[in-house]
């Protein structure tokens, strides 16, 4: 990570050594474009290792190529120009009079953006919907196993060897696919101990060792750390220090890990406690360890008589300032995952329209639903249907995406959409561009995500600059990976085989 960090910054010092190099004594009239530390900090490590390459190559060029290329009364007779994507970066003027009508040569690199990447959650309570195996390894680039627990002794606990053994066969199969895998640690249900685990150097080493430990054993690619920032569930231990500790925890953990290995968190929309319990001011320290930060845009409103969205995209219901909230802190959009989620909650409610919390202010990107506004269907000629979420029960709680079809709340239209069915309407709210169902009948609100608000979440990451998406869960999407490939078409990815 440090070798990046000094690669992105190459290019910027690059400039600095033309003004002071002594070749050019006038370097001080170079010039520099006025956005270069925005253009520097929106590439890539390995596109900062070309761009800070390539000029030093030329600076040193220059050198050696000094006895042709100097006159008797000027050092340098020839300026030059670096330009990226056709934007001059640096211009060195030419120093020779003799020659200075002579266009400068310039330095010419095109580089194009990232491609963002696709990841989900694979939870070990999924597996009679979804086997490793039946995963598509093509519509994804990282898959996070969901969970292991950290116990009283700062190892982790797994949901019995039935788990362990499935982390294993979806390890062999998507390495079978040259894809890779995170094993996700912790949650909100399942970070009991953590507070305890970093609290201090001795807890620290032994949870790091252990980890380590399992990272080697199941022939893992990357750690994925599920930290709310915050207590969690009920019971969870927890500390004024917990952020602080966290940050000495990731910076050894990453000290004893492979190189090669990615870490990776997974927590609230807006930065980490500070002692006080604000928003850290300053998280860029955090940036310089993780790969990426997975912020789960998700949740927001659960189960009520007055429901508000799942996961709202505009800022009227949530997104907008928190994304400002980390980047304004330190921690670059590029290394920002967007969470977005395959399942949604049923609400006992007799309500027309979702709770929502202010308009989106001037300057926020705005993506529009392509359909309009209370897409409506008719009840479906088939009777009408309850809905029932993972337990059974009707009176709130979650429902995946793919049970919402197949218990008959949602079909698919002559046009492949997805319209209300079973007595359910489906309606469109535009704070938080996402779609819920209503019932009369079964007297259910139902909020969720659908292909619509999926591709518009995906448009979002794509244009805010964002590190790519990650669903929460693989198992919720439907056998067609509707959801997921709606993201994808959002990010711009191509489209994947469903013929297989």
């Amino acid at each position: 990570m440090k070798r990046r960090r000094l690669l992105l910054s190459a290019l910027a010092l690059s400039v600095l050594a033309v003004r002071a190099h002594p070749l050019f004594p006038k370097a001080p009239n170079a010039t520099t474009h006025p956005e270069l530390p925005d253009l520097l900090s929106n590439s890539s490590g390995a596109q900062s290792d070309v761009l800070g390459s390539l000029i030093e190559e030329h600076i040193e060029h220059v050198r050696c190529d000094s006895t042709t290329r100097r006159t008797s009364n000027d050092p340098a007779s020839s300026g030059f120009q670096f330009q990226l994507n056709g934007t001059t970066l640096l211009s060195v003027p030419n120093h020779d009079k003799a020659d200075e009508r002579k266009p400068m040569p310039a330095i010419s690199v095109s580089l194009s953006k990232p491609t963002p990447i696709v990841a989900a959650y694979y939870p070990d309570w999924g597996a009679s919907d979804l086997a490793p195996e039946s995963v598509d390894f093509d519509r994804f680039d990282w898959i996070d196993f969901a969970f292991a627990i950290p116990n009283t002794d700062f190892g982790l606990d797994f949901g019995g060897e039935a788990s362990k053994g499935l982390l294993r066969r979806l390890v062999v199969a998507a390495h079978s696919r040259k894809k890779f895998v995170k094993l996700s640690i912790g949650g909100w249900d399942g970070s009991k101990h953590f507070s305890s685990a970093v609290s201090n150097h001795q807890s620290r080493t032994t949870f790091v060792s252990n980890i380590v430990a399992v990272y080697r054993d199941f022939s893992l690619d990357g750690i994925d750390m599920q930290y709310p920032g915050i207590m969690g569930a009920t019971g969870n231990t927890v500390s004024s220090d917990d952020s602080a500790n966290f940050l000495t925890f990731l910076q050894q953990l990453r000290a004893v890990l492979p190189e090669i290995a990615l870490i990776t968190a997974a927590t609230q929309v807006w930065p980490f406690a500070d002692e006080q319990g604000a928003p850290m001011s300053d998280v860029s320290a955090f940036a310089q360890v993780l790969d990426w930060i997975l912020l789960m845009v998700y949740d927001t409103w659960g189960s009520s008589a007055n429901p508000g969205p799942n996961a709202p995209l505009d800022d009227g219901c949530r997104i907008q300032p928190n994304l400002a909230s980390w980047t304004q802190s330190g921690f670059p959009a590029s290394k920002l995952v967007l969470g977005i989620p395959a399942y949604g909650y049923i609400s006992r409610s007799s309500a027309t329209r979702l709770r929502n919390r202010r308009s989106a202010p001037d300057g926020t990107i705005a993506l529009e639903a392509p359909n309009g506004i209370n897409v409506v269907s008719t009840p479906d000629e088939n009777g009408m249907v309850t809905i029932e979420n993972e337990e059974g029960g009707i009176d709130g709680g979650q429902v995946q995406f793919r049970s919402i079809v197949e218990q008959g709340a949602l079909k698919t239209s002559q046009e492949s959409k997805f319209v209300g069915a079973g007595g359910f309407k489906r309606h469109w709210d535009n704070c938080s561009s996402t779609p819920f169902l209503s019932s009369v009948f079964a007297s259910q609100i139902i909020t969720y995500d659908d292909p619509e608000s999926m591709r518009l979440k995906g448009a979002f990451a794509a244009e805010a600059g964002l590190h790519g998406v990650n669903m929460f869960d693989a198992h919720g999407d439907t056998e067609r990976w509707d959801l997921i490939d709606a993201a994808r078409n959002g990010l711009g990815l191509a489209a994947a085989d469903n013929t297989k």
